[in-house]
């Protein structure tokens, strides 16, 4: 039996045409799950490979039961990046009418994606909360709701109808997933890399979070995630999830790790990965200072200045 990748279920989730565009997924038996937890858990115990889960979208930002997953949960580790490019289709029963339609449902995250549109044509329609869009797909098929908002590419597995096509409040919308995995080395660096970790401080202080970001500034090193998520040990206390340009194995990225690891209460990395979109302006981008080549030359200035030959 080939490894299996698990992935957020049902069949004709977005997750599994984002998971269908990696090339290794051909090589493996992809497995649905019910919810993000249940994937990931598939992967700590050992039933699955890798899962592969979505984590971020450009309306609403971090999706926040994947990081509170990865925040809390046994370790795990992000190995690939994936981006895709996010519409909705409101799926029917066969003869449904948009005058019919008086519950409607998918994945929470796809509610801030169709806000506006459905109050521009189904303003009284009730909206319940599905575990993905192809489970509501699922729940229209069996008569529970009258519309489902998922890809088009979900009708068909469950028998369903597109009454409408296209639909986005925002143009460009796009859906960050991740491949997880259990703790191991990370890939070589490619040179357009993201580095995640989670940072929990000390103590809570007057420009605490300052003193965080600051070991990334001070390096050069540009951020493209930051989401504070809830320790669990009451109001105001909080974590913060971060992703990062560059690859441990950069020295500018693993002296901030290392900086960090000094100043704060815990630091969990999460991996350092190919970044799953780039352009010519960002690999190579460093600022003056930065480059492998320039820490290596500042240590060994002060190396000569501790043995005198300054």
């Amino acid at each position: 039996m080939p490894a299996s990748y698990a992935y957020l279920g049902p069949e004709g989730t977005f997750t599994e045409v984002a998971l269908r565009t990696l090339p290794e997924a051909a090589t493996r038996e992809l497995v649905p799950y019910v919810s993000v937890q249940s994937a990931l858990d598939a992967v700590r115990s050992g039933e699955a490979e890798a899962a592969f889960v979505p984590i971020e979208n450009s309306v609403e930002g971090g999706i926040t039961t994947t990081l509170d997953e990865l925040v809390s949960g046994r370790p795990l580790m992000i190995y690939r990046e994936v981006l895709l490019s996010i519409t909705f289709a409101l799926l029917v029963r066969p003869g449904t009418r948009l005058s019919d339609i008086k519950t409607v449902t998918a994945h929470p995250a796809a509610q801030p994606q169709v806000r506006n549109w459905l109050k521009a044509h189904l303003p009284d329609a009730a909206w319940e909360s599905a575990a993905s869009n192809a489970d509501g797909a699922r729940l229209v098929q069996e008569g529970r709701y009258d519309a489902a908002f998922a890809g088009e590419f979900a009708a068909g597995p469950y028998g369903l109808e597109v009454l409408e096509s296209d639909i986005h409040d925002a143009e460009n919308a796009q859906t960050r997933f991740v491949l997880v995995g259990r703790p191991a080395r990370p890939a070589a660096p490619t040179g357009a890399d993201k580095t995640s970790v989670v940072i929990w401080q000390r103590d809570d202080h007057p420009g605490g979070l300052r003193d965080l970001l600051g070991e990334f500034a001070t390096r050069g090193i540009n951020l493209m995630l930051l989401q504070s998520r809830p320790t669990g040990a009451g109001i105001g206390h909080y974590c913060f999830c971060v992703d990062a340009e560059g690859h441990i194995s950069d020295r500018r990225v693993a002296e901030a790790l290392m900086g960090l690891k000094r100043i704060c209460l815990k630091v969990r990395y999460l991996g350092s990965y190919p970044r799953a979109e780039t352009t010519p302006k960002d690999v190579g981008a460093l600022r003056p200072g930065t480059s492998d080549e320039e820490f290596v030359a500042a240590a060994d200035w002060v190396a000569r200045c501790q043995d005198g030959r300054f």
